[in-house]
């Protein structure tokens, strides 16, 4: 995948391209949504204007003087479980932003680290340094490589100005724990932790709040017969696709579902190890940022993960799978009817 493609997909995903502040309902029974809501829309408003360094002002003679240091927390932190729109939140904030959209990038922590790869960690402090907010959807540091990584991306554009923002369902002091846990790695994301304000949101999924449980898995032959009855979709045994997965870089699972309407699986069985575990997490979270419906025959959703990977150091990842995977099975379930 070119590099170009790279930065130039660094905006909301789909689903979220017309979410904003007053499309978010907060749960009245949960009062940190609505001052999430409040505290996200004056940080937006500030960062019009001039940009923290100055940069955009253009010197006739000599270089611009250094710029002082930003005072207090140059990014928002929001630390919340499955479900509670922190995305929908995050997407808001960028659309609200007072900036062109070049000037603005979004893209999960995977995609952030992918461009680093593809640009060289320079290159991605000055495509990303002129920048005036840059959101990070899904804050993981599953690899002491990745934390030491960012932590220096992050840290290179809060000096040149950069605002930050980012969700996780982990405050930035407590990143890691459950993970390699090793010294060094937690003493990066202590440094790291300094440059947000955490802002708590409580609250349920809304994903399943007052929704049906999702539907039961269907047939071999239903799904099937809904596969080639649905224009554009795909139809794959499920350990076929796992094992192609395992071929493709998980920075391109975005373009392998380019024209792909709906995904049908059949024979799902629980995935049979941590790595492909995790190539399966890339995956459902691109399907959901598409909103392509999953329709699927085998064991229930809930079911792909083992107790130990569930009680384990990714467990964070596998619920979020099995969340949206299942919002996806109940958006899949006319397809068996047409």
């Amino acid at each position: 995948m070119p590099a170009e493609r790279l930065v130039a997909e660094m905006v909301p995903p789909p689903r979220f391209d017309s979410v904003r502040f007053d499309t978010y309902n907060p749960d009245p029974a949960q009062p940190s949504q609505a001052e999430a809501v409040e505290v996200l829309a004056g940080f937006a408003s500030g960062l019009g204007g001039a940009h923290a360094t100055g940069s955009g002002k253009r010197r006739w003679f000599g270089r611009a003087p250094k710029a002082a240091a930003p005072t207090g927390p140059r990014g928002i932190y929001l630390d919340g479980g499955y479900g509670v729109g922190k995305t929908h939140l995050l997407a808001s904030l960028w659309h609200a932003t007072p900036a062109e959209p070049a000037l603005k990038a979004f893209g999960t922590f995977v995609e952030l680290t992918n461009l680093v790869g593809a640009l060289g960690f320079q290159q991605t402090v000055q495509t990303l340094g002129g920048h005036r907010l840059l959101c990070i959807d899904e804050f993981e540091l599953d690899d002491p490589g990745d934390t030491v990584l960012v932590s220096s991306l992050l840290s290179r554009l809060v000096e040149q100005g950069v605002a930050l923002a980012a969700t996780s369902n982990t405050l930035p002091g407590k990143l890691g724990e459950g993970r390699f846990a090793a010294a060094d790695f937690l003493r990066e994301i202590q440094g790291l932790s300094a440059h947000f304000r955490p802002l708590r949101i409580d609250g349920q999924d809304y994903r399943h709040r007052g929704l049906p449980e999702a539907p039961a898995p269907f047939s071999d032959e239903q799904v099937a017969k809904a596969a080639y009855a649905t224009q554009g979709a795909s139809l794959d045994d499920f350990p076929g696709l796992l094992e192609h997965l395992a071929k493709v870089h998980p920075s391109r699972y975005g373009a392998l579902t380019d024209g792909i309407t709906a995904v049908c699986l059949t024979d799902v069985v629980p995935v049979p190890d941590q790595s492909t575990a995790l190539r399966l997490v890339v995956l459902a979270d691109r399907l959901y940022d598409r909103e392509i419906p999953v329709l699927a025959s085998g064991v229930p959703f809930d079911r792909l993960f083992s107790d130990d990977m569930l009680n384990g150091g990714y467990r964070k990842k596998y619920f979020r799978a099995i969340s949206r995977l299942t919002a996806l099975a109940r958006d899949a379930k006319p397809l068996v009817s047409q």
